[in-house]
Protein backbone atom coordinates (compact mmCIF):
# COMPACT_ATOMS: atom_id res chain seq x y z
CA UNK A 1 0.00 0.00 0.00
CA UNK A 2 1.29 3.69 -0.77
CA UNK A 3 2.61 5.97 1.43
CA UNK A 4 -0.10 8.27 0.36
CA UNK A 5 -2.83 5.95 0.73
CA UNK A 6 -2.36 5.27 4.29
CA UNK A 7 -2.00 8.99 5.31
CA UNK A 8 -5.24 9.57 3.52
CA UNK A 9 -6.57 6.40 5.42
CA UNK A 10 -4.89 8.11 8.78
CA UNK A 11 -6.56 11.72 7.84
CA UNK A 12 -10.01 10.41 7.86
CA UNK A 13 -9.93 7.93 10.75
CA UNK A 14 -9.05 11.19 12.57
CA UNK A 15 -11.50 13.51 10.83
CA UNK A 16 -14.41 11.19 11.42
CA UNK A 17 -13.35 11.58 15.56
CA UNK A 18 -13.05 15.16 15.23
CA UNK A 19 -16.69 15.08 13.18
CA UNK A 20 -18.61 13.02 16.24
CA UNK A 21 -16.86 15.35 18.92
CA UNK A 22 -18.07 17.98 17.18
CA UNK A 23 -21.66 17.15 17.53
CA UNK A 24 -21.30 17.98 21.48
CA UNK A 25 -19.99 21.98 20.12
CA UNK A 26 -23.47 22.12 18.34
CA UNK A 27 -23.58 22.17 14.04
CA UNK A 28 -26.67 24.20 13.82
CA UNK A 29 -27.92 27.00 16.05
CA UNK A 30 -31.52 27.02 14.84
CA UNK A 31 -34.30 27.72 17.51
CA UNK A 32 -36.31 24.35 15.52
CA UNK A 33 -33.63 22.14 16.82
CA UNK A 34 -35.20 22.35 20.18
CA UNK A 35 -37.77 19.40 19.05
CA UNK A 36 -37.08 16.18 19.26
CA UNK A 37 -34.17 14.84 17.99
CA UNK A 38 -33.06 18.86 16.36
CA UNK A 39 -32.46 19.89 13.00
CA UNK A 40 -32.71 16.72 10.44
CA UNK A 41 -29.84 17.01 8.42
CA UNK A 42 -30.84 17.24 4.40
CA UNK A 43 -27.57 17.93 2.84
CA UNK A 44 -25.56 15.23 1.14
CA UNK A 45 -21.84 15.11 -0.29
CA UNK A 46 -20.08 16.36 -2.73
CA UNK A 47 -21.68 17.91 -5.93
CA UNK A 48 -25.17 16.97 -4.74
CA UNK A 49 -25.22 19.41 -2.16
CA UNK A 50 -25.39 22.54 -5.36
CA UNK A 51 -28.15 20.41 -6.91
CA UNK A 52 -30.76 21.22 -4.47
CA UNK A 53 -29.49 17.72 -2.79
CA UNK A 54 -30.96 15.60 -5.41
CA UNK A 55 -29.21 12.71 -7.16
CA UNK A 56 -31.36 9.45 -6.20
CA UNK A 57 -31.38 8.80 -10.04
CA UNK A 58 -28.08 10.45 -11.15
CA UNK A 59 -25.62 8.02 -12.48
CA UNK A 60 -21.94 8.98 -11.03
CA UNK A 61 -18.84 6.29 -11.39
CA UNK A 62 -16.26 8.58 -10.51
CA UNK A 63 -18.67 10.41 -7.36
CA UNK A 64 -19.88 9.16 -3.84
CA UNK A 65 -23.54 9.25 -3.76
CA UNK A 66 -25.19 9.27 -0.26
CA UNK A 67 -28.34 9.16 -1.83
CA UNK A 68 -28.33 5.77 -3.49
CA UNK A 69 -26.44 3.11 -2.31
CA UNK A 70 -26.84 1.26 -5.72
CA UNK A 71 -24.63 3.83 -7.19
CA UNK A 72 -21.79 2.18 -5.59
CA UNK A 73 -21.81 -0.74 -7.94
CA UNK A 74 -20.37 1.76 -10.23
CA UNK A 75 -16.79 2.21 -9.13
CA UNK A 76 -14.43 2.05 -11.48
CA UNK A 77 -11.95 -1.17 -10.58
CA UNK A 78 -8.81 0.28 -8.66
CA UNK A 79 -10.41 3.49 -7.69
CA UNK A 80 -10.29 4.41 -3.97
CA UNK A 81 -13.00 7.79 -4.01
CA UNK A 82 -12.98 9.45 -0.78
CA UNK A 83 -14.82 12.95 -0.21
CA UNK A 84 -14.30 15.16 2.90
CA UNK A 85 -16.06 18.02 3.84
CA UNK A 86 -16.52 21.20 5.86
CA UNK A 87 -19.27 23.88 6.51
CA UNK A 88 -20.11 26.91 7.00
CA UNK A 89 -23.54 28.51 8.08
CA UNK A 90 -24.15 32.00 8.68
CA UNK A 91 -28.11 32.12 10.07
CA UNK A 92 -30.80 35.27 10.95
CA UNK A 93 -33.80 34.73 13.13
CA UNK A 94 -36.61 37.04 13.49
CA UNK A 95 -39.65 37.15 15.18
CA UNK A 96 -42.72 39.89 15.71
CA UNK A 97 -40.41 42.23 17.22
CA UNK A 98 -36.72 41.30 17.02
CA UNK A 99 -34.08 39.19 15.48
CA UNK A 100 -30.89 37.70 15.91
CA UNK A 101 -27.72 36.20 14.30
CA UNK A 102 -25.48 33.80 14.60
CA UNK A 103 -22.60 31.53 12.26
CA UNK A 104 -21.22 28.34 12.46
CA UNK A 105 -18.49 26.31 10.93
CA UNK A 106 -17.61 22.42 11.05
CA UNK A 107 -16.82 19.35 9.40
CA UNK A 108 -19.74 17.84 7.80
CA UNK A 109 -18.84 14.41 6.22
CA UNK A 110 -16.59 11.69 5.54
CA UNK A 111 -16.60 9.53 2.77
CA UNK A 112 -15.04 6.90 1.20
CA UNK A 113 -15.55 3.82 -0.74
CA UNK A 114 -14.09 1.55 -3.54
CA UNK A 115 -14.54 -1.64 -5.53
CA UNK A 116 -14.82 -5.19 -4.14
CA UNK A 117 -15.10 -7.12 -6.86
CA UNK A 118 -16.74 -7.19 -10.95
CA UNK A 119 -20.58 -5.34 -10.21
CA UNK A 120 -20.04 -4.69 -6.26
CA UNK A 121 -18.84 -1.61 -4.97
CA UNK A 122 -19.29 -0.69 -1.13
CA UNK A 123 -18.43 2.48 1.05
CA UNK A 124 -18.89 3.89 4.25
CA UNK A 125 -19.94 7.54 5.00
CA UNK A 126 -20.29 9.31 8.47
CA UNK A 127 -22.75 12.14 8.11
CA UNK A 128 -24.45 14.23 11.08
CA UNK A 129 -27.98 12.69 11.05
CA UNK A 130 -29.89 15.76 13.14
CA UNK A 131 -27.81 18.88 15.00
CA UNK A 132 -28.87 20.59 17.72
CA UNK A 133 -27.66 23.69 18.84
CA UNK A 134 -30.06 26.74 20.69
CA UNK A 135 -30.88 29.34 23.25
CA UNK A 136 -33.65 30.80 25.58
CA UNK A 137 -32.28 33.68 27.19
CA UNK A 138 -34.71 35.19 29.75
CA UNK A 139 -37.38 32.88 29.25
CA UNK A 140 -39.74 34.17 32.27
CA UNK A 141 -41.60 31.69 34.99
CA UNK A 142 -44.20 32.29 37.42
CA UNK A 143 -42.99 30.79 41.13
CA UNK A 144 -46.11 28.37 42.11
CA UNK A 145 -48.28 30.31 44.93
CA UNK A 146 -46.89 33.46 44.25
CA UNK A 147 -46.66 36.39 41.71
CA UNK A 148 -43.14 36.61 41.44
CA UNK A 149 -41.41 35.28 38.48
CA UNK A 150 -37.72 34.49 37.63
CA UNK A 151 -35.71 34.33 34.65
CA UNK A 152 -33.85 31.07 33.38
CA UNK A 153 -31.44 30.58 30.54
CA UNK A 154 -32.31 27.29 28.22
CA UNK A 155 -29.09 26.00 26.03
CA UNK A 156 -29.27 22.52 23.89
CA UNK A 157 -25.98 21.14 22.33
CA UNK A 158 -25.35 17.68 20.37
CA UNK A 159 -27.11 15.66 17.82
CA UNK A 160 -26.87 11.75 16.23
CA UNK A 161 -24.13 10.80 13.98
CA UNK A 162 -24.71 8.29 11.24
CA UNK A 163 -22.66 5.80 9.93
CA UNK A 164 -23.37 4.28 7.18
CA UNK A 165 -22.06 1.53 4.95
CA UNK A 166 -23.47 0.96 1.23
CA UNK A 167 -22.95 -1.94 -1.07
CA UNK A 168 -24.02 -2.17 -4.62
CA UNK A 169 -24.43 -4.87 -6.72
CA UNK A 170 -25.43 -4.91 -10.64
CA UNK A 171 -27.70 -7.70 -11.59
CA UNK A 172 -27.07 -7.06 -15.48
CA UNK A 173 -24.84 -3.54 -16.75
CA UNK A 174 -28.67 -1.59 -16.94
CA UNK A 175 -29.50 -2.52 -12.87
CA UNK A 176 -28.23 -1.69 -10.25
CA UNK A 177 -29.41 -2.96 -6.62
CA UNK A 178 -28.16 -1.65 -3.21
CA UNK A 179 -28.40 -1.63 0.41
CA UNK A 180 -27.59 0.35 3.26
CA UNK A 181 -27.03 -0.40 6.83
CA UNK A 182 -27.07 2.73 9.14
CA UNK A 183 -25.86 3.11 13.03
CA UNK A 184 -27.48 6.04 14.67
CA UNK A 185 -25.55 7.64 17.76
CA UNK A 186 -25.28 10.68 19.68
CA UNK A 187 -26.79 12.62 22.65
CA UNK A 188 -28.29 15.82 23.26
CA UNK A 189 -27.81 17.98 26.22
CA UNK A 190 -29.94 20.39 27.61
CA UNK A 191 -29.03 23.10 30.58
CA UNK A 192 -31.19 25.11 32.45
CA UNK A 193 -29.91 27.94 34.52
CA UNK A 194 -31.66 30.95 36.89
CA UNK A 195 -31.19 32.47 39.70
CA UNK A 196 -33.38 33.52 43.06
CA UNK A 197 -32.03 36.34 45.11
CA UNK A 198 -28.58 34.49 45.83
CA UNK A 199 -29.47 31.29 44.90
CA UNK A 200 -28.46 29.84 41.77
CA UNK A 201 -29.78 26.58 40.16
CA UNK A 202 -28.67 24.39 37.15
CA UNK A 203 -30.04 21.30 36.08
CA UNK A 204 -28.59 19.52 33.30
CA UNK A 205 -29.86 16.87 31.20
CA UNK A 206 -27.95 14.38 28.74
CA UNK A 207 -30.31 12.13 26.63
CA UNK A 208 -28.39 9.79 24.50
CA UNK A 209 -29.70 7.87 21.70
CA UNK A 210 -28.73 5.18 19.53
CA UNK A 211 -29.76 2.43 16.75
CA UNK A 212 -29.64 0.82 13.65
CA UNK A 213 -31.77 1.38 10.78
CA UNK A 214 -32.00 -0.80 7.14
CA UNK A 215 -31.91 0.89 3.38
CA UNK A 216 -32.33 -0.08 -0.02
CA UNK A 217 -31.58 1.20 -3.45
CA UNK A 218 -32.09 0.53 -6.78
CA UNK A 219 -30.95 1.91 -10.06
CA UNK A 220 -32.02 1.84 -13.36
CA UNK A 221 -30.57 2.71 -17.14
CA UNK A 222 -33.83 3.41 -19.68
CA UNK A 223 -30.84 4.29 -22.19
CA UNK A 224 -27.79 6.28 -21.69
CA UNK A 225 -29.39 9.63 -21.12
CA UNK A 226 -32.10 8.53 -18.88
CA UNK A 227 -31.82 7.11 -15.43
CA UNK A 228 -34.60 6.63 -12.56
CA UNK A 229 -33.89 5.45 -9.27
CA UNK A 230 -35.54 4.78 -5.77
CA UNK A 231 -34.53 4.23 -2.13
CA UNK A 232 -36.37 3.04 1.20
CA UNK A 233 -35.24 3.55 4.27
CA UNK A 234 -37.37 1.00 6.86
CA UNK A 235 -38.73 2.96 9.92
CA UNK A 236 -37.09 2.19 13.56
CA UNK A 237 -36.63 2.92 17.05
CA UNK A 238 -34.16 4.98 18.61
CA UNK A 239 -33.69 3.43 22.26
CA UNK A 240 -32.85 6.15 24.61
CA UNK A 241 -31.23 7.15 28.08
CA UNK A 242 -30.92 10.11 30.22
CA UNK A 243 -28.62 11.39 32.77
CA UNK A 244 -29.99 14.49 34.72
CA UNK A 245 -27.81 16.40 38.07
CA UNK A 246 -29.32 19.71 40.14
CA UNK A 247 -27.04 22.01 41.80
CA UNK A 248 -27.59 24.62 43.91
CA UNK A 249 -25.29 27.50 44.48
CA UNK A 250 -25.47 29.51 47.70
CA UNK A 251 -23.17 31.94 49.09
CA UNK A 252 -20.68 30.78 46.91
CA UNK A 253 -21.18 27.03 48.12
CA UNK A 254 -22.19 24.55 45.45
CA UNK A 255 -25.02 21.84 46.76
CA UNK A 256 -25.87 18.74 44.80
CA UNK A 257 -29.38 18.79 45.05
CA UNK A 258 -29.84 15.30 43.18
CA UNK A 259 -27.37 13.04 41.97
CA UNK A 260 -26.87 12.22 38.69
CA UNK A 261 -29.11 9.45 37.87
CA UNK A 262 -29.65 7.30 34.86
CA UNK A 263 -33.26 6.99 33.48
CA UNK A 264 -34.53 5.45 30.97
CA UNK A 265 -36.68 8.04 27.97
CA UNK A 266 -39.11 7.25 25.70
CA UNK A 267 -37.75 5.45 22.19
CA UNK A 268 -37.59 7.72 19.44
CA UNK A 269 -39.18 6.34 15.73
CA UNK A 270 -38.08 7.36 13.09
CA UNK A 271 -40.37 6.53 10.10
CA UNK A 272 -40.39 5.12 6.96
CA UNK A 273 -39.56 6.64 3.98
CA UNK A 274 -39.46 6.61 0.08
CA UNK A 275 -37.60 7.76 -2.40
CA UNK A 276 -38.06 8.41 -6.09
CA UNK A 277 -35.47 10.14 -8.96
CA UNK A 278 -34.27 10.05 -12.39
CA UNK A 279 -31.48 11.99 -14.54
CA UNK A 280 -31.96 13.43 -18.40
CA UNK A 281 -29.42 14.01 -20.49
CA UNK A 282 -31.11 16.52 -22.97
CA UNK A 283 -27.86 17.34 -24.50
CA UNK A 284 -24.33 15.88 -23.56
CA UNK A 285 -23.62 18.50 -21.74
CA UNK A 286 -26.54 19.21 -19.62
CA UNK A 287 -27.80 16.80 -16.85
CA UNK A 288 -30.88 17.40 -14.99
CA UNK A 289 -32.42 15.59 -12.20
CA UNK A 290 -35.43 15.45 -10.38
CA UNK A 291 -36.46 13.64 -6.78
CA UNK A 292 -39.44 12.98 -4.58
CA UNK A 293 -39.46 11.98 -1.35
CA UNK A 294 -42.08 10.83 1.05
CA UNK A 295 -41.70 10.43 5.03
CA UNK A 296 -44.31 8.55 6.89
CA UNK A 297 -44.25 10.69 10.35
CA UNK A 298 -47.73 10.31 11.08
CA UNK A 299 -47.46 6.89 11.64
CA UNK A 300 -45.23 7.26 14.25
CA UNK A 301 -47.99 8.56 16.60
CA UNK A 302 -45.50 11.00 18.13
CA UNK A 303 -45.95 14.64 19.62
CA UNK A 304 -44.27 17.24 21.22
CA UNK A 305 -45.08 19.58 24.11
CA UNK A 306 -46.32 22.18 21.48
CA UNK A 307 -46.61 20.46 18.05
CA UNK A 308 -46.63 17.15 16.05
CA UNK A 309 -44.66 14.89 14.07
CA UNK A 310 -46.87 14.71 10.04
CA UNK A 311 -46.02 13.15 6.86
CA UNK A 312 -43.31 15.07 5.05
CA UNK A 313 -42.75 15.41 1.44
CA UNK A 314 -39.40 16.60 -0.34
CA UNK A 315 -38.80 17.92 -3.52
CA UNK A 316 -35.33 18.31 -5.30
CA UNK A 317 -34.28 19.51 -8.65
CA UNK A 318 -30.74 19.81 -10.38
CA UNK A 319 -29.11 21.02 -13.23
CA UNK A 320 -25.74 20.51 -14.38
CA UNK A 321 -23.40 22.03 -16.85
CA UNK A 322 -20.43 20.32 -18.02
CA UNK A 323 -19.12 21.07 -21.30
CA UNK A 324 -16.14 18.03 -21.88
CA UNK A 325 -14.55 16.19 -18.53
CA UNK A 326 -11.71 15.02 -20.96
CA UNK A 327 -11.04 18.22 -22.86
CA UNK A 328 -7.35 19.91 -22.68
CA UNK A 329 -8.96 23.09 -21.92
CA UNK A 330 -8.98 23.12 -18.42
CA UNK A 331 -12.07 25.91 -18.29
CA UNK A 332 -14.11 22.88 -20.81
CA UNK A 333 -13.48 20.46 -17.97
CA UNK A 334 -15.44 22.92 -15.15
CA UNK A 335 -18.77 22.29 -13.71
CA UNK A 336 -21.60 24.79 -13.12
CA UNK A 337 -24.29 23.77 -11.25
CA UNK A 338 -27.88 24.99 -9.95
CA UNK A 339 -30.38 23.25 -7.85
CA UNK A 340 -33.58 23.78 -5.55
CA UNK A 341 -34.79 21.79 -2.66
CA UNK A 342 -38.71 22.61 -1.11
CA UNK A 343 -39.67 20.93 2.28
CA UNK A 344 -43.08 20.50 3.35
CA UNK A 345 -41.67 20.31 7.17
CA UNK A 346 -42.70 16.93 9.62
CA UNK A 347 -43.17 19.54 12.58
CA UNK A 348 -46.75 21.23 12.91
CA UNK A 349 -46.78 23.59 15.66
CA UNK A 350 -50.11 25.03 16.23
CA UNK A 351 -51.74 23.70 13.27
CA UNK A 352 -48.33 25.40 11.02
CA UNK A 353 -46.22 22.99 9.32
CA UNK A 354 -42.38 24.61 9.59
CA UNK A 355 -41.97 24.15 5.97
CA UNK A 356 -38.68 25.52 4.08
CA UNK A 357 -36.76 26.27 0.62
CA UNK A 358 -33.50 25.51 -0.64
CA UNK A 359 -31.70 27.38 -3.49
CA UNK A 360 -28.67 26.18 -4.10
CA UNK A 361 -25.54 26.52 -6.59
CA UNK A 362 -22.21 25.59 -7.07
CA UNK A 363 -18.77 24.91 -8.77
CA UNK A 364 -16.63 21.51 -9.28
CA UNK A 365 -13.20 22.28 -10.05
CA UNK A 366 -11.08 19.79 -11.63
CA UNK A 367 -7.95 18.61 -9.67
CA UNK A 368 -5.93 17.59 -12.69
CA UNK A 369 -6.66 15.98 -16.48
CA UNK A 370 -5.67 13.00 -15.32
CA UNK A 371 -7.92 12.28 -12.24
CA UNK A 372 -11.24 12.72 -11.85
CA UNK A 373 -10.80 14.42 -8.47
CA UNK A 374 -12.98 17.43 -8.21
CA UNK A 375 -13.14 20.12 -5.39
CA UNK A 376 -16.93 21.19 -5.08
CA UNK A 377 -17.81 24.17 -3.50
CA UNK A 378 -21.41 24.51 -2.60
CA UNK A 379 -23.61 27.76 -1.68
CA UNK A 380 -27.45 27.83 -0.35
CA UNK A 381 -30.10 30.12 0.59
CA UNK A 382 -32.48 28.75 2.80
CA UNK A 383 -35.47 30.15 4.80
CA UNK A 384 -37.83 28.27 7.12
CA UNK A 385 -40.85 28.85 9.41
CA UNK A 386 -43.12 31.51 9.92
CA UNK A 387 -43.40 34.73 11.39
CA UNK A 388 -46.53 33.93 13.10
CA UNK A 389 -47.17 34.19 17.12
CA UNK A 390 -44.55 31.43 18.85
CA UNK A 391 -42.92 31.00 15.36
CA UNK A 392 -39.53 32.09 13.92
CA UNK A 393 -38.55 32.97 10.27
CA UNK A 394 -34.75 31.31 10.03
CA UNK A 395 -32.74 32.95 7.17
CA UNK A 396 -29.79 31.09 6.25
CA UNK A 397 -26.43 30.80 3.85
CA UNK A 398 -24.65 27.97 3.92
CA UNK A 399 -21.58 26.96 2.35
CA UNK A 400 -19.65 23.92 1.51
CA UNK A 401 -16.12 22.81 0.39
CA UNK A 402 -15.73 18.90 -0.68
CA UNK A 403 -12.80 17.46 -1.36
CA UNK A 404 -13.89 15.25 -4.18
CA UNK A 405 -10.81 12.57 -4.55
CA UNK A 406 -9.85 9.84 -6.23
CA UNK A 407 -6.68 7.57 -5.76
CA UNK A 408 -5.63 4.56 -7.87
CA UNK A 409 -5.17 1.12 -5.74
CA UNK A 410 -3.73 -2.22 -6.42
CA UNK A 411 -1.93 -1.72 -9.57
CA UNK A 412 1.09 -3.64 -10.43
CA UNK A 413 4.25 -1.65 -11.48
CA UNK A 414 5.15 -3.13 -14.56
CA UNK A 415 9.24 -2.91 -15.19
CA UNK A 416 10.38 -3.28 -18.64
Amino acid sequence: MKINQIICITIAIVLACQLAYAQSEGLTSSPYSLYGLGVINQTSIGKFNSLGYSGIGIKSPYELNNLNPANYALIPQHSFLYDIGVTGEFNNYSNTSTSEEKSTVNFSNIAFGFRITDNLGAGITIIPYSDVGYSLLGVNTNIEGSTETFESNITGLGGLNDIKLNVGYSIIPKLRLGISASFLFGSIDETESFIYNSTTFESTEKTNYSGARLGFGLQFDVNENITIGSTVQLPTSLNGSLKRSVNKTLLGTEISVEDESSDNVSDFKLPLELGFGMSIKPIEAVTFSADYKKNFWTDTNQTENIGSYQDQDIYAFGLEYLKDPNSYKYGQRISYRLGYNYDNGYLAIGDKKIEGYNLTAGIGIPASRGSHSMINLSYSYGSKGLLQNVLIKEKYHLVTLNLSLEDIWFVKKKVY
